[in-house]
């Protein structure tokens, strides 16, 4: 898997069903650790809310998910939230939905509508991320071609540093699935000069 989808910002939603109010928050995060924090600061921000129940999904692949219900019924909470990011095809995101409750039971079928419907409302307002997996490689050129190849590299791929000693060295970000047509370009532009080295991976923003 070389991209996948997260979310663009924060977002919350509020909907009432029968006198009982859902706040629904989604979030971004990048580990474990980070989206338990995000639902331990909800439980702290609405301390006296009855059900703070949860979901997230990590990994490039959702391979990490995990779902709570926080005392609802079981598989009436937590489940349906984590459906509803899956059924989004998003990762790295935690959902929290918090429960003050009106006085009303709303059933096994109204909490799972409920929590389902407070998590895609926010995510409706979070909006899309698309994350790509690069390639950051060291290319060494000839210092004099430098300018020139700078001007050429810039159309198809991202420069973070180019230091000068007797060559001009590139740190350089591309697409994994454009490693094999740059290197042939970068042969091109440097008339074979070039050389190449793979440093390492990052998944960025795109």
């Amino acid at each position: 898997m070389n991209t996948y989808r997260t979310i663009a910002e924060s977002a919350s939603s509020e909907i009432e069903v029968k006198r009982s109010r859902f706040l629904g928050f989604v979030v971004r995060v990048e580990d474990d650790s980070s989206a338990r924090a995000v639902i331990i600061e909800a439980r702290k921000r609405h301390h006296d809310a009855r059900h703070h129940c949860s979901a997230f999904v990590l990994g490039p692949g959702g391979s990490i998910q995990r779902s709570n219900d926080d005392g609802e019924p079981s598989g009436t909470a937590g489940a349906p939230m984590l459906e509803v990011i899956n059924g989004r095809g998003l990762s790295d995101v935690v959902a929290v939905v918090t429960r003050y409750f009106g006085g009303t039971l709303l059933g096994a079928g109204g909490l799972v509508r409920a929590y389902g419907d407070a998590v895609a409302a926010a995510l409706d307002d979070a909006g899309v991320q698309k994350r790509e997996l690069q390639q950051i490689v060291e290319a060494r050129v000839p210092a004099a071609d430098a300018g020139r190849i700078d001007n050429q590299l810039r159309a198809f791929a991202t420069i973070h540093n180019v230091a000068f000693a007797d060559e001009a060295v590139f740190t350089i970000s591309i697409p994994v699935t454009d490693a094999g047509s740059f290197a042939e370009r970068l042969a091109q532009l440097s008339a074979g000069a070039a050389r190449i080295r793979e440093t390492g991976t990052e998944w960025v923003d795109c």
